[in-house]
């Protein structure tokens, strides 16, 4: 596949008025004017996003926030907990007003209870552009003018895989980034294995810029040449129909037993590859012992994994067949592993990789989340780009990412991590710019609880979404097509020149600005701003890329050229196939970073720690959380196709997805119909956590037994006074479980979990989740 792209090109004429733009879902262009906003997709993308459609409808919404606001109770009675959150009205108030109220809470926090009771909890895709990035603005800013906060580590979305891939086999990134290539796919892979699936709504979009969408491409070529693809996984449309795929779907939940059933065929059949294992793996005599049954008596075969997973042995047995000797690639989505026991599907799956000899091979091995995001499985940029310094933190107190309700709820208590027994800290300020809790977090109703404990919630928005509802002080941000940057992707080569295409909305103002003069109340805007402004920022973030290219003797653009022309592409690493390519070639000379050096089937490491929801192997758990009496079904909460998590959710191209105004889940014919439930009906999907209404699409593209209902509709109580209100917009995230993927990771577990549905037959409430506040 080509990877040589310019812009603009001859099918993208900037001439009329149309400016150059990036975003996480796709590079465009655009322009504002009499007609409203108009955009364009690049056109040297093979597969555009339709994503992009979401601005002309989202630019100026009435959802938009025009002014700073202050919640009535903290305004009248200053900060504290308070169980109004989510319920109080908003006074809109002066900018000068509102900063300097918040300079004060902000100084009375810094000089009473210190930084470590601040939680700084941005997270991240606010913007591909990497100085208007919100995270790195929030956390700059705490550092530098209040001497830290309490961060998050990891993500939502991988929230177990990144603690343990580097413990067992390599750095996150090596594993996800600089190894397997959708070119390689193209030219090398005879069969691919996917469980969960590579879904392209997902590859659609990444954490900076993104300019081709080269994943279905690559999947329709190698589908030519003759690779096979089995998709596992309750969805059908989580490999797209270019792949050609074979569909099988095990009972969610069960791919580990699975896995384990499809090994223990390919040792007792004499077709793993020992000398690999002997080679490059630590452990597998210890792991081979449980998978034989030696070690507790359970032989792990195809019969007993087909009784769990759902899969018919023999199929079973004959995919292990269809495995060995073959060019096999093996995925394992972010998906499996937003889940309980999530550590396991992701080390088993490394596993099977192992037992079959590919790893480190051209399009073979382990390619853990290809297609979970668009850079992973392409390659590296070979200059480095722009990154806004954050400063250092004093404060050493962390928590996993998807911790946070713990936390807020639950400060002094101990909880175990990464082998560690650790304390929650005691936070009185919560500081939000970038990201939507309301969207990411499990357990809405648990969530408000957890917020009303602190004293005072800040948040940095362009619209009223639900955490700006919950907030005490919100600041109207602008807009990425309201603000100059440059678009960047560490994986992608083209860099892009970000022009405003439309003036603020109302008297919305950039992250930076705001924080700049935050900052000067705190005496800290010279450390802060460095007496730059963000045109001179941009200049300052440019100069070490251009500085690289000329001293290769590459074209390297001033800063103004860079900015008249739009864009400028990057050189790239070989496809070289990476650390684990090296370390196939010589495990000696480039052994791993693990404590062996080698694949760690069994880790002496995480096996010492003593966690039995963890141990030192990968081993089949039985779940908490199946479908039971009250909650019949699985659900699966998965990712949007019409927007990048909940962002610009009331945007046009969004809101056609919807059905009478609801998110619209997908269920399977047999399980509508006992139910007497038709294509169209409007569904109310509940548990013992909470209720939403949702449209439902009926659909043989479904596993019997499972509903599936995407996360990023905003989230809209029906009676925000109630404890635990029904969403009448289809929010999941008042269905899902607030709790660890185990005591070692303590990822995520939203995407699955356990409900009931009922046809709906009352009168259908209005959707009030893009009203203003």
């Amino acid at each position: 596949m080509d990877d040589t792209i310019g812009f603009p090109d001859p099918g993208l004429d900037l001439s009329d008025g149309f400016k150059p733009h990036t975003s996480h879902w796709g590079v465009f262009s655009a322009r504002n004017g009499a007609a409203g906003l108009e955009v364009r997709a690049y056109a040297g993308d093979p597969d555009p996003n339709g994503i992009i459609d979401n601005f002309p409808g989202a630019l100026r919404h009435q959802a938009r926030i025009a002014q700073p606001a202050i919640r009535r109770g903290w305004l009248e009675r200053g900060p504290g907990p308070d169980s109004r959150r989510g319920r109080d009205e908003f006074v809109s108030v002066s900018w000068e007003k509102a900063l300097d109220l918040l300079g004060d809470e902000l100084a009375r926090i810094r000089d009473t209870r210190g930084p470590g009771a601040v939680f700084g909890g941005s997270y991240g895709w606010s913007s591909a552009g990497r100085l208007h990035h919100a995270q790195s603005q929030v956390h700059r800013f705490l550092n530098i003018a209040m001497g830290g906060y309490v961060r998050s580590v990891n993500s939502y979305s991988s929230g177990a895989s990144s603690v343990l891939l580097p413990q067992i086999m390599a750095g996150y990134e090596d594993i996800t980034k600089r190894n397997v290539t959708w070119e390689q796919i193209a030219d090398k892979t005879e069969i691919v294995l996917a469980f969960g699936g590579m879904a392209l709504k997902n590859s659609m979009v990444a954490g900076g810029s993104i300019s081709k969408h080269v994943e279905r491409d690559a999947m329709a070529a190698a589908r030519r040449r003759g690779c096979e693809f089995i998709l596992m996984s309750p969805l059908r449309e989580d490999l797209p129909v270019e792949a050609g795929a074979e569909w099988m779907s095990c009972i969610p939940g069960t791919d580990t037993a699975l896995m384990l059933g499809i090994v223990h065929t390919l040792v007792s059949e004499g077709m793993h590859d020992q000398a690999f294992l002997d080679r490059y793996t630590e452990g597998w005599p210890v792991f081979l012992r449980y998978l034989t049954g030696e070690s507790d008596g359970q032989a792990k075969d195809a019969a007993w994994s087909a009784a769990i997973c759902g899969v018919d042995a023999d199929a079973i047995r004959k995919l292990a067949r269809r495995l060995a000797g073959k060019r096999a690639l093996i995925t394992v989505s972010h998906s499996l592993q937003r889940a309980e026991h999530g550590e396991q599907p992701v080390w088993m799956g490394m596993v099977l990789a192992a037992a079959l000899g590919q790893i480190g091979l051209p399009g073979g091995g382990y390619a853990y989340s290809l297609g979970a995001i668009g850079y992973y499985g392409r390659r590296v940029n070979d200059v480095p780009g722009p990154t806004l310094g954050q400063g250092r933190n004093g404060v050493r107190d962390f928590i996993p990412v998807a911790r946070i309700a713990d936390m807020l709820l639950n400060p002094g208590s101990t909880y175990r991590y990464n082998g560690e027994t650790r304390t929650y800290p005691d936070i009185r300020l919560v500081y939000w710019a970038g990201g939507n809790p309301f969207h990411h977090h499990q357990d809405i109703n648990r969530l408000r609880k957890a917020f009303a404990k602190v004293d005072t919630l800040v948040v940095h928005e362009l619209a009223w979404t639900a955490t700006a509802r919950h907030a005490d002080i919100v600041l109207p941000s602008t807009m990425t097509l309201e603000r100059e940057d440059i678009g960047y992707s560490t994986n992608d080569p083209l860099m892009v020149a970000m022009h405003r295409i439309a003036e603020p909305f109302g008297l919305a103002r950039d992250d930076y600005d705001i924080f700049a003069d935050l900052a000067d109340r705190l005496g800290a805007r010279e450390p802060f701003t460095e007496g730059r402004t963000s045109r001179q920022w941009l200049e300052h973030l440019y100069e070490p890329t251009r500085a690289s290219l000329a001293k290769r003797g590459l074209e390297a653009p001033s800063f103004e050229e860079f900015w008249r022309r739009g864009s400028l592409v990057v050189p790239q690493q070989p496809d070289d196939g990476g650390r684990l390519r090296s370390f196939r070639e010589d495990p000696v000379a480039h052994a791993l970073p693990t404590p062996s050096g080698r694949i760690e089937i069994y880790s002496a490491k995480i096996a010492g720690h003593g966690d039995a929801d963890c141990p030192g192997h990968p081993v089949w758990l039985e779940k908490s959380d199946m479908p039971k009496p009250g909650a019949p079904c699985f659900l699966v909460a998965n990712q949007p196709v019409t927007r990048l998590h909940s962002q610009l959710d009331f945007g046009g191209h969004s809101l056609a997805a919807k059905h009478r105004g609801r998110e619209v889940a997908r269920m399977n014919p047999r399980d509508a119909s006992a139910r007497g439930i038709v294509d169209g009906d409007i569904i109310r999907l509940f548990n013992e956590r909470g209720a939403c209404l949702a449209a439902v699409h009926v659909t043989d593209g479904i596993a019997p037994g499972v509903v599936q209902l995407p996360t990023g509709a905003w989230y809209d109580p029906m009676d925000p006074e109630d404890e635990a209100p029904l969403c009448v917009h289809g929010n999941p995230n008042v269905l899902t479980r607030d709790i660890g993927t185990s005591s070692f990771a303590q990822g995520c577990t939203g995407q699955l979990t356990t409900v009931e549905v009922e046809k709906f037959t009352g009168n259908l409430p209005p959707i009030r989740a893009f009203d203003p506040a």
